[in-house]
C-alpha cells in the first residue's frame, strides 16, 4: 500500500509537471513579456489622472475598466493604488471600477485562463469583468453621491498632474511592437505543428529585436526587462508552489468532493462560488489551477457557471483585502462593494452557465 504522504507528493509533482509542460513555454513566458511591456510603455499616470468626479463618464469608467491590462496586479497590490486615488481626489465610481478591474482583467490571468480552462471561459471572464466593473462603479457613485460632492471641493485645492513626455519615435512603432508580442503568444499557443510555429515565431522575434535596437532607448529596454523580471519573480514562484500543493490537496480531497456544491449551473451554485471567491485569498494566476484542479473544472466536476463566478470574485476581492478597504473607505462602502461583487459575479456565472456553460 502506498504511503499517503508519498502518494500526495507524487501527485503534486505530476500536477505541477503537467502545468509546466503544457502552459509555461508557450503561454506564460510570452505573457510575462507582454505584461512587462505594458507596464513599461503604457504609463499608469496617463490613466490614473482621468478619474476625477468631473471627468466625462465615458473616459473615466472606460479607462478604469481596462486598467487591469495595464497594471497586471492582484487584489493585494491594487489596494495602495486605490488608496492613492482616494487621496488624489478620485470619484468613488471610477475608483471602485479601477479597484475591481485591476485584478479582474489582469492580462496574465486572462491569457492563462483561456489557455488552461478554455478560450470561451477566458473571453467570458474578460468581457464580464469589464461590464461588471463599470456597473459596480456606477452603482457606488449613485449610492454615495455625497462623497463625490465633497471630493469636488477638495479637487479645487489639489495641484494638477503634469502631462507625460511625448515619445519621439513614430506613433506606429509601439502598436506594432505589441502586435508582434501578441502574435508570438497566439502562435505559440496555437494547435499547429512546431515546424510551422517555429519559423513564424522566429521571424516575429527578429522584427521585435529590430524595433528594440533602432526605435527604443537602452533605458526603455532595460526597464522592460526589469518589469518582466519583477512580475516573474513575484508571481511565478507562488504559481509553482501553489500548483504543487493544490496537487497534494487533490490527492486527499479529490474534485468529486465539490460536485454537490459546484456541479451544476444553478443560481445557488454560482452564488456559493462567488461567496467562496470573495472570502478566499488567491494570488495572481493561482485561481486557474484552483478551479481547474482542486474544484475539478478541467475534469468536468465543476460546472462552467460556478467556475466563472469564482474567477470573477476571487482575484478581485478577498477577506484580507476587505479588511484593508474598511480602513480606506469605511464600513458602508466596503460592505456595499463586497455585496455588489458577490451579486454580479453570481449573476454573470448563472448567465454564462445558462447560455454557454
Amino acid at each position: 500500500m502506498t504511503d499517503p504522504i508519498l502518494g500526495s507528493l507524487l501527485f503534486g509533482w505530476e500536477t505541477l509537471a503537467g502545468y509546466l509542460q503544457e502552459h509555461v513555454i508557450t503561454c506564460l513566458v510570452p505573457a510575462f513579456f507582454i505584461a512587462g511591456a505594458i507596464a513599461t510603455f503604457i504609463k499608469k499616470e496617463a490613466i490614473l489622472k482621468y478619474f476625477s468626479p468631473d471627468s466625462p463618464k465615458s473616459i473615466a469608467y472606460g479607462l478604469a475598466s481596462v486598467s487591469g491590462t495595464v497594471l497586471a496586479v492582484c487584489s493585494c497590490t491594487i489596494l495602495p493604488m486605490f488608496a492613492g486615488l482616494f487621496k488624489r481626489g478620485s470619484g468613488i465610481g471610477p475608483a471602485t471600477t479601477f479597484l475591481y478591474a485591476g485584478p479582474a482583467i489582469n492580462i496574465l490571468a486572462i491569457v492563462y485562463t483561456a489557455k488552461v480552462l478554455g478560450f470561451d471561459l477566458g473571453i467570458a471572464r474578460a468581457v464580464f469583468a469589464i461590464v461588471m466593473s463599470i456597473l459596480i462603479g456606477l452603482l457606488m457613485a449613485t449610492l454615495f453621491r455625497s462623497y463625490d460632492t465633497e471630493t469636488k471641493e477638495k479637487m479645487k485645492l489639489m495641484p494638477s498632474v503634469p502631462a507625460g513626455e511625448k515619445a519621439e519615435r513614430p506613433r506606429w512603432i509601439v502598436p506594432l511592437f505589441f502586435v508582434l508580442l501578441v502574435g508570438i503568444l497566439i502562435t505559440g499557443t496555437a494547435q499547429i505543428d512546431w515546424l510551422i510555429k517555429f519559423p513564424i515565431i522566429y521571424a516575429m522575434t527578429l522584427v521585435v529585436a529590430y524595433l528594440l535596437v533602432y526605435f527604443f532607448d537602452r533605458d526603455e529596454v532595460t526597464e522592460w526587462g526589469y518589469e518582466t523580471w519583477d512580475l516573474t519573480k513575484k508571481i511565478f514562484p507562488i504559481l509553482i508552489i501553489g500548483t504543487f500543493f493544490l496537487g497534494m490537496l487533490a490527492f486527499f480531497l479529490p474534485p468529486e468532493t465539490f460536485r454537490p456544491f459546484f456541479g451544476t449551473n444553478s443560481i445557488l451554485s454560482t452564488l456559493l462560488a462567488s461567496i467562496v471567491g470573495t472570502i478566499l485569498y488567491m494570488p495572481t494566476l493561482l485561481e486557474v489551477p484552483v478551479i481547474g484542479t482542486t474544484f475539478g473544472y478541467t475534469s468536468g466536476v465543476m460546472a462552467g457557471g460556478p467556475a466563472l463566478a469564482l474567477l470573477l470574485s476571487g482575484p478581485s476581492v478577498s477577506l484580507p483585502s476587505l479588511l484593508v478597504l474598511y480602513r480606506i473607505m469605511g464600513v458602508k462602502k466596503t460592505v456595499t462593494y463586497a455585496v455588489l461583487v458577490i451579486i454580479f459575479s453570481a449573476l454573470a456565472g448563472f448567465a454564462y452557465g445558462l447560455f454557454l456553460g
